[in-house]
């Protein structure tokens, strides 16, 4: 299977959020050497402008929490390149929080990582989806967890909530969004080294929970960003235009 987003029509535009670092920043990449224009968004600016300078993608500054901004982000797209045709929602995280007891969560804590990983999917779906309508076509792919399908080992009960919550929202807009050729779909990687916080979250194993961990995996390895981004890029591309609703667990057979 050849995958292009490039074409007589010129460049397919993608926009994919969370790119300064880890899973973003290689589904970004991966967009871009598979010939689409991308745009890549974060809220650390300094990192992203980083990349961007080393690889000639367009930065965007964005906290995906702010509904504002999202929808500001879209039609600087837009505007730039006159259309939009590739989403990806790849910012999110557990925003430096650890796991904990239940009686500890405060309400700031548990309403920051809602913003980082539901809200500003669909804040951005929502304006991308009117610019995929007027194209008459568009690929909208969230980046998920194994923690939206099961408890999470991170242990953060908010993080486990908005995982499950965004696999929701990606069922719910395949099926709104659908009847104008926009698919949406979800990618749940399987625990992945690739940025501060799961180097992290790997060192608090120690070497036999990491042994215990690398044991219920069927390819006995952890994943890479590479792996997800390849799978996003599938998920974008012509050849599934007829997946829709779907949640792609890449864990190396964890689940």
């Amino acid at each position: 299977m050849h995958i292009r987003f490039d074409g007589p029509d010129g460049p397919k535009v993608a926009l994919v959020t969370g790119a300064a670092q880890g899973i973003g920043q290689a589904t970004a990449l991966a967009l871009q050497a598979a010939g689409a224009k991308v745009f890549a968004a974060d809220m650390d600016a300094d990192r992203l402008n980083d990349f961007a300078a080393r690889t000639g993608i367009t930065p965007l500054a964005l906290d995906v929490g702010n509904r504002d901004a999202c929808h500001a982000a879209v039609a600087k797209v837009t505007e730039a390149a006159g259309r939009l045709d590739i989403l990806v929602n790849a910012a999110g995280g557990v925003r430096g929080q650890t796991g904990g007891p239940v009686s500890a969560v405060t309400p700031e804590n548990w309403r920051v990582i809602f913003e980082a990983n539901v809200d500003g999917a669909f804040w951005l779906s929502q304006a991308a989806s009117d610019a995929m309508r007027n194209g008459g076509s568009g690929r909208i792919v969230n980046i998920a967890s194994g923690a939206g399908l099961r408890p999470s080992l991170t242990g953060i009960q908010a993080y486990t909530a908005a995982k499950h919550a965004l696999v929701g929202l990606t069922k719910q807009l395949s099926q709104d969004l659908g009847p104008f050729g926009i698919t949406c779909n979800a990618v749940a990687p399987g625990f992945v080294r690739s940025n501060p916080s799961t180097e992290k979250q790997w060192e608090s194993y120690g070497e036999e929970g990491q042994a215990r961990l690398l044991a219920g995996i069927h390819t006995r390895r952890l994943g890479t960003a590479q792996d997800i981004a390849d799978a996003v890029v599938f998920l974008a591309s012509a050849q599934a235009s007829w997946i829709s609703g779907q949640i792609l667990s890449v864990d190396g057979g964890r689940s």
